[in-house]
């Protein structure tokens, strides 16, 4: 039975420098100052360049237009920001997908389709990877946009639109590891994004409708009525007696009852506080107290339909820690406090 054959491996890993000086603060302090100078002075050059030509505007010219998506590519760290572009456009009303230079050319290419608009990111635009790629996108007939540092470089000649994104050396001091250019990179894909929200005249809602999940899709998205239907609906008729109204309270655990003529009308409101005010009021005749005498009438609403940080402002704004909710002007229960605080919104 035939084996595999023996054989050594020679070749060996180069081992990782743990020998390492650390400086003092002052000095980490000011190179770390340093290389956020370079990476800021990079943007401002990314800024100054847009002027130089139409191609930026006419590039978000191009992408208002489009039938399809945008597909961003890039490869090595030129990739990770093409992802980020990715994310943002998605999230701000331009669906986008990422393909992977390297990817390209082995099949993923074919997610590109008629309509379809293509950023090629690089820094030098002069890739082994994208030069192959670049014949195969005029093939498909789609128009490419190339975000680059080098503006004379293969990918800029060949691109309709060039993003130029200058950059005259990189933070790192051998001048070798992307920061200076992935940062300018980054900012203008994010120039980009926020002009074509713009011109889209993407607003808060739209936003809200695209972020449904985490702090802010509650700050933005959450309705009234998706908390207050979790709390029971505390009510009394107008006539009620003392002691129905303090079980109502207690019960219902929510500090307060609403008041309701016989016809479901709501009539006003019956805090702790009115009861607490009510004690001595009506020392030595507590039994003859209805809900009509010790109500407060035209109580703070809020529609099941409005949001629930309008709710957290209606109570800051009155110094208050529940809400009447209503639905086509009708009673349908309360919000409190709590309920903002336990989903993080105070």
């Amino acid at each position: 039975m035939r084996g595999y054959p023996n054989f050594t491996l020679t070749a060996q890993l180069p081992e990782y420098n743990t020998k390492f000086r650390l400086k003092p603060q002052n000095e980490l302090n000011n190179l770390a100052k340093k290389v956020l100078q370079l990476e800021a002075e990079a943007i401002q050059g990314v800024a100054a360049a847009i002027d130089r030509t139409p191609d930026f505007a006419q590039c978000v010219e191009a992408i208002l237009s489009l039938r399809g998506r945008v597909v961003v590519t890039g490869i090595g760290k030129s990739a990770h920001i093409a992802g980020k572009m990715v994310a943002t456009f998605n999230s701000t009303g331009t669906p986008a997908l990422f393909m992977h230079a390297a990817d390209a050319i082995h099949g993923d290419l074919g997610m590109i389709q008629a309509g379809d608009f293509v950023i090629a990111i690089s820094k030098s635009g002069d890739t082994p990877e994208i030069k192959v790629l670049v014949p195969l996108l005029k093939r498909k007939g789609v128009p490419l946009a190339a975000l680059v540092s080098n503006a004379d470089s293969y990918l800029a000649v060949q691109a309709d639109y060039v993003l130029h994104a200058p950059v005259e050396r990189e933070a790192c001091p051998n001048n070798l590891a992307p920061t200076t250019s992935t940062t300018a990179a980054l900012a203008l894909g994010d120039a980009l994004a926020v002009c074509l929200l713009e011109s889209r005249e993407f607003s808060r809602q739209d936003f809200a409708h695209l972020h449904p999940g985490g702090m802010l899709g509650k700050q933005l998205y959450l309705k009234v009525g998706d908390l207050s239907r979790q709390n029971q609906q505390p009510q009394v008729s107008d006539t009620a007696q003392l002691k129905e109204i303090i079980l109502e309270i207690s019960g219902k655990r929510l500090g307060a009852t609403a008041v309701l003529e016989d016809t479901g009308e709501l009539v006003g409101i019956i805090t702790d506080g009115d009861l607490r005010r009510m004690l001595t009021t009506y020392e030595g005749r507590l039994e003859t107290v209805r809900a009509r005498d010790i109500l407060t009438p035209s109580p703070v609403t809020i529609d099941v339909e409005d949001f629930a940080m309008e709710a957290l402002a209606r109570m800051q704004a009155r110094n208050i820690t529940q809400l009447v909710v209503t639905e086509q002007g009708r009673f349908n229960g309360f919000i409190h406090l709590h309920d903002l605080l336990r989903e993080g919104l105070v």
